[in-house]
């Protein structure tokens, strides 16, 4: 896009509406909420939407605006002022506004909002002499200088170092004021000059005082917000296209801070940790929207708002049936009451736990108000996870000591290391520790934390708050606003008085465990039981006895009979083939083999093997492993029944299965009766520059043929003997890691002579199909010519993504974190399939096999076999089915649905170009 033509701004309020709801990609989401709510005759405070074309002009032209904006603006602006009856800027009846982001999916707290824009030191002055309340106007002039300081001027600094609130705090403990609501008109004037003069301390200039120059450094700093870290980090996550853009609304203010009969609130149609039916949220007192979702208040329960407005509640109510059938989803809402009257500030689908989702999705179709295909794609794929997730043990539970309670913002258990910054919580987790993130209160800075930690605890805050909300999309446990919690982030402390058992002082690195669903905090590890829906599916509970369980199975069904491909697990052992039965698996879609040689009785054979001196030697220790392979193959067939098995033959290296430091490899020396430096000498000569591209897969077999020999006569009598049980299995032999037709035709030939042989041995004829694992670039580009040798093709995205970005993930990380930052990958492309490199090769693998052999089966095993947007991609592409680990089997079937009831192209998950 070089221009921003066409309309650029759309106004909304009772009188004049351009907008409505479907307009998400031009108006994001909430200005398009926005529009819909005014066309409804909803009680919405006039404003207008700046497009996110401007967004996307923007970023191509080095933050010009288009010319044709400026105008628009001042249209816009103009019809508020005539909505409202004040004029922007006036000093006797000052217009103020808000400056609000908007993308076309809801990211909250990941973006800028300023609110009482226009107040300068003339409106503020006659804001006060207007509504007779010098408090109020000067509570309202202190919170913009604050917000603008941060978001426009750059002002800012994370907790108790940002300047602002290190300045409040200063000041309410000269006044000897405890809260916000503590201070006096006289004393919230000094708030305002100090916090003045801290702007011009950190920025060298004054306090701007025109409106105008305020109004566009807002709109350009909230523009400028969809390029920050968070809101990057945000769309990573969550695979939102940098080319979306974000819309930006500038919307009449309206005061919850306006006195006692003024207040602010977030109010849920349904509980958004339950799902459970009815009004649900909560309110602050005389106060602005801000102090809500900051989490820097613990608010009062929704409920009590039937006590101090009962009228007002009544009526919210109402708002709530009409938003939820109009929209025809569960809504998030704010509100905001000036003087007993209502307004709403914006709906949005609402954030929800994955249980929650589940719930709300199979109660609205019974309800009669959506259909089947609306409520699975109502249902995020990854949350049913959540589902299977484990809880506290009841028993471990009783005897644990409880330390605090909050508010449960994330049901599930969580148990781990105290973390007291994002920071922390990132190189924990990244050092293999499970964390819990615990603060104060969250802001959008800790996103990178919170990706991070299992858990989620804050001594402020309610079930509305940033942290509640990002934890709920994320799947995480999360228990808000303990208040008996004092943490001290610059000690690293969490301190609480009148614990069970007395006074508790916690550290960084001591171990706590969180209850999501009752809000419990307790101390150390308590031990976890598994979820409801395992339970029954392990046949410990009876379906009729969890209603869990039955939405679950609901939602199973609808998937099942809506998705057109087959999902497999990727599993080496009965036990995971048994568990990837009970979630709906059909078949197999890899077996490692080499998981099968790392028990202790195995590791010897295998590294005899390894060091033999000669091919006699070889076949000697393979011999000692043919019959464990024999009966793992067998009870593997006899777990899948009829059911699909594809077992890949021996793709690692073989240095992998000897040890690395020089004592384990004298005390294998020892334990084989073999000199030790005949074992540093056959280690020596293993090594590799890079071993992922050195000998191994198939290339293994063919310097060594002996030992695809053992594999296949391992699977092939392990067949017979099921095939003699009366159970014939469903065989697919795959070769790992070929480029060349000949490397095929070479394996092919070897397992082709064994099956030959056991089957005149046996006197079984076993129906099998040999194929290949395409992980090498070369083999798609010429995959008509393996097709000729192989009967199905298993994409191995995880090679075929390295081999194809030239790309190690395993050594990403010292550069992966400014890549991202530059959004040069749309999406980690190990966790996300990269639609324009390697899954272009995938469609022309596709494509040239099956014009050499048209029934040619094709699937894909790497780990995106289980991301929801790569297995769209995969169903676009024409595979036959998409095989992942097992936990991951109900996210991929309800996935696959989702992709079917989408049949337009789905938004690539790339690397961008």
């Amino acid at each position: 896009m070089k221009d921003a033509g066409g309309q650029l701004v759309y106004r909304f309020s009772a009188g004049r509406t351009d907008g409505r709801a479907a307009m998400r990609d031009v108006l994001g989401g909430k200005g398009a909420n926005l529009a819909e709510m005014a066309r409804l005759g909803l009680p919405v405070p006039p404003g207008f939407t700046i497009a996110t074309a401007v967004c996307r002009y923007l970023d191509e032209h080095d933050g010009t605006h288009p010319p044709a904006l400026a105008e628009a603006v001042d249209d816009g602006l103009a019809a508020v002022e005539a909505a409202q009856g004040k004029r922007f800027g006036d000093a006797d009846n000052p217009l103020l506004v808000s400056v609000r982001s908007g993308a076309r999916a809801s990211m909250p707290g990941m973006m800028d909002t300023i609110l009482n824009l226009g107040l300068n030191d003339e409106t503020a002055a006659g804001l006060a002499q207007h509504t007779g309340d010098a408090r109020f106007a000067n509570d309202c002039y202190r919170r913009f200088i604050q917000m603008y300081g941060e978001v426009v001027l750059g002002v800012s600094g994370a907790g108790p170092a940002n300047p602002f609130a290190a300045k409040l705090a200063a000041l309410k403990a000269a006044f000897g004021a405890e809260a916000d609501a503590a201070l006096t008109a006289e004393q919230l004037a000094r708030v305002v000059a100090e916090f003045k003069a801290l702007v011009e301390e950190h920025t060298g200039d004054p306090f701007p005082q025109d409106p105008r120059t305020q109004l566009w450094g807002a709109i350009g700093a909230v523009f400028g917000s969809w390029r920050n870290e968070r809101a990057v980090r945000y769309r990573q996550r969550y695979g939102i296209p940098r080319e979306w853009g974000t819309a930006v609304n500038v919307q009449a203010m309206v005061f919850g801070n306006s006195g006692e009969g003024s207040a602010t609130g977030v109010a849920f149609t349904r509980d958004p940790a339950s799902g459970e039916r009815g009004l649900t949220g909560e309110y602050l007192a005389n106060a602005q929207g801000e102090d809500v979702v900051a989490g820097t208040v613990t608010p009062t329960p929704l409920a009590r708002l039937a006590q101090e407005f009962p009228a007002l509640h009544v009526e919210l109510r109402a708002v709530a049936d009409k938003l939820e059938r109009h929209f025809r989803d569960m809504q998030d809402f704010e509100f905001t009451i000036e003087e007993g009257r209502l307004y709403l500030l914006q709906t949005r689908d609402a954030k929800r736990t994955g249980p929650a989702a589940v719930r709300i999705a199979v109660e609205m179709h019974d309800e009669g108000l959506i259909g089947e295909a609306t409520a699975l794609r109502s249902i995020p794929a990854e949350s049913i996870e959540s589902l299977l997730a484990p809880s506290f043990d009841a028993q471990a539970l009783g005897e644990a000591k409880r330390l605090a309670r909050g508010l449960p913002a994330g049901p599930g258990a969580a148990t781990g290391r105290l973390a007291f910054s994002s920071a922390a919580a990132a190189a924990a987790a990244e050092a293999g520790e499970r964390v819990v993130l615990c603060r104060t209160e969250t802001s959008p800075d800790d996103l990178q934390g919170m990706l991070a930690a299992d858990g989620i605890l804050t001594a402020r805050g309610g079930v509305s708050s940033h942290a509640a909300l990002v934890a709920r999309q994320l799947g995480k446990v999360c228990v808000c606003g303990a208040a008996s919690l004092v943490i001290d982030e610059e000690r690293r402390t969490l301190s609480i008085s009148g614990a069970d058992g007395g006074d508790v002082l916690l550290r960084e690195g001591d171990a706590v465990s969180l209850d999501g669903g009752t809000g419990a905090v307790y101390a150390g590890t308590v031990a976890t039981s598994p979820s409801e829906v395992r339970r029954v599916l392990a046949g410990e509970l009876a379906a009729e006895d969890s209603a869990w369980f039955q939405r679950y199975a609901t939602v199973m069904t609808w998937a099942d009979a809506r998705r057109p491909i087959a999902v497999r697990a990727n599993a080496d052992t009965p036990a995971a083939a048994a568990e990837a039965i009970q979630f709906g698996a059909e078949g197999i879609g890899l077996c490692r083999t080499e998981h099968m040689f790392f028990d202790d009785e195995r590791i010897d054979a295998m590294r005899r093997m390894i060091l033999a001196a000669d091919e006699a030697e070889r076949r000697a220790a393979l011999a000692k492993l043919l019959p464990f392979q024999r009966e793992d193959f067998r009870a593997l067939f006899a777990t899948m029944g009829e059911r699909p098995v594809t077992i890949r033959l021996l793709d690692p290296p073989l240095h992998e299965f000897l040890p690395v430091d020089a004592e384990a490899q004298r005390a294998l020396a020892a334990k084989l009766g073999l000199p030790a430096a005949l074992v540093d000498e056959r280690v020596q000569a293993l090594s590799e520059a890079n071993p992922m591209l050195g000998c191994r897969g198939c290339r293994l077999g063919i310097v060594y043929p002996e030992i695809t020999e053992m594999q296949a006569r391992a699977i092939f009598e392990a067949a017979a003997a099921a095939q003699q049980a009366g159970a014939p299995p469903q065989l697919e032999v795959m070769v790992p890691l070929v480029g060349f037709r000949e490397e095929l035709a070479d394996q092919a030939a070897v397992v082709r002579r064994v099956a030959d042989a056991v089957m005149a041995e046996t006197g079984e004829q076993i129906a099998y199909h040999l194929g290949t694992m395409i992980e090498v670039p070369r083999a798609a580009l010429t995959a008509n010519e393996i097709a000729e040798t192989a009967e199905f093709f298993s994409f191995g995205t995880n090679d075929l993504t390295q081999m194809t970005l030239g790309l190690s993930r395993d050594d990403m990380h010292g550069f992966y974190d400014g890549y991202v930052q530059k959004e040069i990958f749309g999406a980690n492309p190990f966790a996300q399939l990269d639609e324009a490199g390697v899954g272009q090769l995938i469609v022309e693998g596709v494509r040239r096999g099956r014009s050499v052999r048209p029934d040619l089966k094709v699937g894909i095993c790497g780990e995106h076999g289980g991301d929801p947007a790569s297995i769209a991609f995969c169903q676009q592409a024409g595979l036959d089915y998409v095989s992942c680990s097992a936990p991951r089997v109900p996210v991929a079937r309800l996935a696959a649905a989702q992709a079917a009831l989408h049949p337009s192209k789905p938004k690539s998950a790339r690397v961008n170009s």
